[in-house]
């Protein structure tokens, strides 16, 4: 299985090795992995290569993810792989003697739709056209929502509408904490698919703090200064699982979200949800979350407001987001994949 360890894929990797029952080789490509992450994947029994590889969406051309794309198919072969996991569907360009199953987690193709429109900038649009070229290489390939499976199949012409298996998350450790009276927001603040922009202008309507937990600054450089919210920068999982532990309103103004891993974390510690009425939100979180139209500021300035205000309906909102979390589990995550990779492998043998 390829991962990286720079964002939200590195999480759902380890957990779904962690949860399989199979043997997993880990192979992570990009910035290699803090001392935190080591331990973490030695907790889950799970083997670790760090391969030292590009990422295609930090690389300058296509030319070093064809490399890599080699590199992990001969790693697969040299390890004894009965099947390759790629999170980076890329990858699937170059020639695996296993079945292979990508993921899509989120591309620049799709990314671009939601949130520039048009046609993607010339000097990027090799990745999207490599990603695609992978996705129809792939003998599976799979989405963390049918929302965004059906934006893939859309955005790269493809045959068949990929799986929709959703992510899993393990709840944070909750230590005991006093009440917040404030809204969160946790993610890459830079990206402006995020739409941070917002969500600063929601802050400014509020009578009450809005902390915003994430990166300002991108890998590439795009940097955002919010002017209104509370911006800490990226923080500790332990300290994050502390804010969680205090049930913020919690608000996400995203216009493009494949899954949103920090959005089921909230849910999961019984935060209140106000979320941009997107069809991922709604795939997932509806009848358990306050749904505004992305852009409207004053819209979640109002329904955080009324949140804030009346504590029976933001105990309620919040228990409500709670049980629908209870469903994303790494457990049942596991088990749909482990249902696709014996597929995979059942029709790669007939075929043989």
């Amino acid at each position: 299985m390829t991962t990286d360890a720079v964002g939200g894929v590195w999480q759902y990797a380890l957990e779904l090795a962690g949860a399989l029952d199979a043997q997993v080789v880990l192979a992570v490509l990009g910035p290699a992995p803090d001392a935190d992450q080591r331990a973490a994947v030695d907790a889950a029994g799970v083997t670790l290569l760090d391969i030292g590889l590009p990422l295609d969406w930090l690389s300058p051309g296509p030319a070093p993810v064809l490399a890599a794309a080699d590199a992990v198919a001969r790693l697969a072969r040299e390890t004894g792989a009965d099947l390759v996991h790629l999170n980076a569907p890329a990858l699937a360009v170059a020639r695996f003697d296993q079945p292979v199953v990508a993921v899509n987690h989120g591309c620049l193709g799709t990314w671009w739709d939601a949130a520039r429109g048009g046609a993607v900038d010339p000097a990027l649009a090799w990745l999207p056209d490599l990603v695609g070229q992978g996705l129809r290489a792939a003998d599976r390939v799979v989405a963390p929502t049918r929302a965004y499976a059906e934006a893939t199949a859309r955005r790269y012409g493809l045959p068949v509408t990929p799986l929709a298996v959703h992510n899993g998350r393990t709840a944070l450790p909750l230590p005991d904490a006093q009440p917040f009276h404030g809204a969160l927001t946790i993610g890459r603040l830079w990206d402006e698919a995020k739409d941070s922009a917002t969500l600063d202008a929601t802050a400014a309507r509020l009578d009450a703090p809005f902390v915003a937990i994430g990166a300002t600054r991108a890998p590439h450089g795009a940097t955002v200064t919010p002017a209104h919210l509370q911006a800490t920068g990226p923080l500790p999982a332990e300290i994050i699982g502390h804010w969680l532990a205090r049930r913020p309103v919690f608000a996400s103004a995203a216009r493009f979200e494949p899954f949103g891993l920090a959005v089921l974390e909230a849910a999961q510690a019984g935060c209140p949800l106000v979320l941009s009425d997107i069809p991922t939100f709604r795939e997932l979180w509806d009848g358990a979350a306050t749904f505004i139209a992305p852009g409207d500021a004053q819209g979640f300035a109002d329904a955080i407001g009324a949140l804030l205000v009346d504590p029976s309906r933001h105990a309620a909102q919040g228990k409500a987001a709670r049980s629908l979390a209870a469903r994303y589990t790494p457990a049942a995550t596991a088990a749909a994949m482990t249902e696709i990779y014996r597929d995979a492998l059942c029709r790669r043998t007939q075929a043989a």
